[in-house]
């Protein structure tokens, strides 16, 4: 989450509207250092010093945090605006205006972006770009770290000070935090454990500051109390909680102390009101300023630059301005029709979407983007309202395969490739096996994209692996910190267990006597009556669709063509068989033989166009059954 430094010295200044020029008055220039693009109005001196804070910041984590994998899936640029006027109509909105922030940091899946003016207007401007960043990093080496950690840790770093070539400080007290801790009633350790997105203490704002200050203290607490031997305990906590154990369980096993001995620990270091600096020094110096080059941007390229940042900000009026106006510069900009592209999808406007990427492509053949979001566009055409597709045609599967392809060799580790051909897959019931590499191949660029693993486990589910399935789902429901994923893993382990009851069903029924089995075909009574406004359908049920979650598609062959029923939730669709016939053929995906069945249905609404309606009721059938039995 973005902490915001507000600086009130800004309320002093002259409010400027919003204008579309990169003036000739002003250079825009391009640094390029030996891991971050930097773009900006300001000084070239000033980019490249921003330049070099940054890569000494990523290399003293790198050696701190047990060298850890410091590549990203997506790329970082860094604006570097001159002053806070030229900043204030590229910040985020809050209520409506421009807010008061000094720095902030913007995530994306393609591209991460680090906006913040060199103006000297508050004491440590770059706490909040470090704060970010150490999400950014933690994310390429763990999957499974809690909302406390990612956001304790990455306070503890956002104090950081280069103190020479070889040496940094870390661990700086954050005053407000340690002010709030003295004046304030602290969490207990359970809930602060368990803090997740939805919680109160993260969204609300008057009780997100224990919760900053609390986790910031423990962590500070486990790298400083007892020389660290905690700290290295952590990774064994979180591999028992992510394996199902009981929180308090996998606490006591990792610490070796309870919550309430853990809670005396950490009230007396509060309490004493001492958190020490800590002072690294490495054998050899930091990397600072390695490999930059600069160059001059063009009016229409700054354009573009500022368009995309704005897109990804989510202020999509102004984004749309500026790349309008980059193009008019400069029609052949390939990178502002791409950013106008992804913009028209946001809108579901996807024959505009698709103009501007064929133009991108057109122009860049090797822009990886461009590929990538073609297919992008063509997958996301067909869905409907809830982001449900049952099936794409033909010749749109194979041109997102080819763009997807391309995309892949042009980027080998940009995962959304990887992830997004893995589900085109799922829904057209392909190439299944080629998904759980493709899905790993994603997880391991990205192991913090939790929705990677998530599709990895229907894969699996399409396939009737239910023990991978399983194994990869819980983890997901047991500590994923996104509430809705969480969620949604629950729901899909819950289809599991209905699927593999129904095969249970039928493995007890084809056990039964021959005589048991004659009876059931000749003296089967009807149990299902339709309910005022339900109707009946009969058919041969040739596949059981599951995209997501506990909703299903069933399609059904009928004497009229081919008829489809969507299942909001499987929980509530009653199964009845009154036949040995269907075995095993019972889960997602084609069935291997048609069933004969009775759909029970209440007819679809305008908003469910293409469906006959929602299944409430199947009947299977024994193979000698009519009407008259």
């Amino acid at each position: 989450m973005k902490r915001i430094i507000f600086n009130t010295l800004s309320r002093l200044l002259i409010i400027v509207s919003l204008c579309v020029s990169a003036s000739a008055e002003e250079t825009w220039t391009q640094v390029r250092s030996k891991n971050f693009s930097l773009v900006g109005n300001a000084s070239e001196r000033e980019i490249r010093k921003v330049a070099a804070q940054l890569e000494g910041f990523r290399d003293a984590f790198g050696r701190l945090y047990n060298r850890s994998r410091q590549d990203t899936a997506a790329r970082v640029t860094v604006f570097v605006f001159k002053d806070d006027i030229s900043f204030k109509p590229f910040k985020p909105l809050y209520n409506g205006r421009p807010a008061e922030l000094a720095a902030y940091f913007q995530s994306g899946t393609d591209m991460n972006y680090i906006a913040l003016t060199p103006e000297k207007r508050i004491a440590h401007p770059y706490a909040v770009v470090y704060h970010e960043y150490v999400h950014l990093l933690l994310s390429n080496n763990t999957s499974n770290a809690p909302l406390w950690f990612n956001e304790g840790l990455a306070e503890y770093y956002s104090m950081f000070d280069v103190d020479g070539k070889q040496r940094v400080k870390i661990g700086a007290p954050v005053f407000e935090h340690a002010r709030l801790l003295r004046e304030s009633n602290v969490l207990p350790l359970r809930t602060l454990l368990t803090v997740d997105g939805s919680s109160p203490f993260y969204k609300e704002a008057d009780k997100r500051g224990i919760f900053y200050a609390q986790s910031w203290a423990l962590v500070h607490y486990l790298i400083h109390g007892r020389e660290g031997a905690r700290f290295r305990k952590l990774q064994t906590y979180f591999d028992l909680v992510a394996s199902g154990k009981p929180l308090e369980e996998s606490f006591r096993t990792a610490f070796d102390t309870d919550f309430a001995g853990m809670e005396n620990e950490l009230g007396e270091y509060v309490r004493r009101a001492h958190y020490p600096t800590k002072i690294a020094t490495f054998e050899h110096e930091l990397e600072f300023d390695a490999q930059m080059q600069s160059a001059r941007l063009t009016e229409a390229e700054a354009l573009s630059y500022l368009g995309d940042l704005l897109l990804h900000i989510n202020r999509l009026d102004a984004a749309e301005t500026y790349l309008r106006e980059a193009l008019a510069l400069d029609p052949k900009s390939a990178a502002a029709h791409v950013s106008l592209g992804v913009l028209r999808v946001r809108a579901h406007r996807f024959d505009d979407a698709k103009e501007h990427l064929e133009k991108a492509l057109a122009l860049d053949a090797g822009n990886f983007l461009a590929h990538y979001y073609y297919a992008y566009a063509l997958s996301r055409e067909g869905m409907d309202g809830n982001q449900f597709i049952s099936e794409y045609r033909p010749e749109t599967v194979e041109r997102m395969r080819a763009e997807l392809e391309q995309a892949i060799k042009l980027a080998p580790d940009f995962p959304n490739s990887y992830y997004l051909l893995a589900f085109i897959n799922l829904v057209t019931r392909e190439n299944l096996d080629e998904s759980i590499q493709l899905l790993r191949r994603a997880i391991a660029i990205a192991p913090d994209r939790a929705e990677f693993s998530f599709v990895l486990a229907q894969v699996f589910v399409r396939k009737s692996d239910f023990a991978q399935a399983r194994h990869i789902l819980e983890p997901l429901m047991q500590s994923n910190p996104d509430p809705h994923l969480r969620a949604q893993a629950r729901r899909v382990m819950d289809s599991i267990s209905i699927i593999e009851e129904w095969q249970a069903q039928t493995r007890l029924i084809e056990n039964q006597r021959s005589t048991e089995r004659a009876s059931l075909a000749t003296n089967m009574p009807m149990r299902v009556r339709p309910a005022e406004g339900e109707q009946q359908q009969r058919g041969a049920l040739a596949h059981i669709e599951c995209p997501a979650g506990n909703s299903a598609v069933l399609v059904v062959e009928t004497t009229n063509g081919t008829r489809k029923f969507y299942v909001s939730n499987l929980t509530r669709l009653k199964f009845i068989t009154y036949t040995t016939e269907i075995s095993r053929e019972i889960t997602c995906g084609a069935l291997k033989t048609l069933l004969d069945a009775i759909i029970t249905y209440r007819p679809a609404k305008e908003a469910r166009r293409g469906f006959e309606g929602e299944a409430v009721a199947v009947e299977f059938l024994p193979k000698d059954w009519s009407e008259g039995n």
